[in-house]
């Protein structure tokens, strides 16, 4: 989808992750600090919802995950102000074996739909954070690269770095 979609941008990317485990991380509040580029940070407030900070300006946004495992989807409502949040953003987990692909890994979708007054230019560094976004996702999950990042911090402590 080109990033002059009015309506709505979507970005996809397989992983090495189980379904299941794929739906746990994209759930976890806490853990979209670790590829959410719009709520990087990543505070608990209460309940279901967490606070960030913009990469992009430095602004906080408020984040609710409601997670449905049923569906293995994951509904983000998002804002500046946590008792107006709006549901824009969410995450599907596929399991690849249910697309005709090799069992045991997994395809999520992003997708976030354009507000009323959001920004032409804003818009569009959307369409392109989520592209980045998947790949952040994929780093994070699949094993070996799991592995890697695991074994280089555990090598840097040994050597008191």
């Amino acid at each position: 989808m080109p990033p002059n979609d009015p309506h709505a941008h979507t970005a996809s990317i397989a992983v090495d992750a189980s379904p299941d485990d794929a739906f746990a991380f994209m759930a976890s509040g806490r853990l979209q600090t670790h590829w959410a580029l719009g709520s990087w940070d990543r505070e608990h407030v209460e309940g279901d919802v967490y606070r960030g900070t913009s990469l992009w300006d430095g602004s906080d946004l408020y984040v609710r995950v409601t997670g449905h495992p049923e569906l293995r989807l994951v509904d983000y409502a998002v804002g500046p102000d946590p008792d107006a949040l709006r549901r824009v953003v969410e995450a599907r987990v596929v399991d690849r074996a249910e697309l005709g692909h090799d069992d045991g890994g997994s395809v999520i979708t992003l997708t976030v739909w354009r507000t009323r007054d959001e920004r032409p230019d804003s818009w569009a560094r959307t369409f392109h954070a989520f592209q980045t976004e998947v790949h952040l996702i994929r780093g994070r999950l699949d094993s070996s690269s799991a592995l890697a990042v695991g074994r280089r911090a555990r090598e840097a402590s040994d050597h008191g770095a």
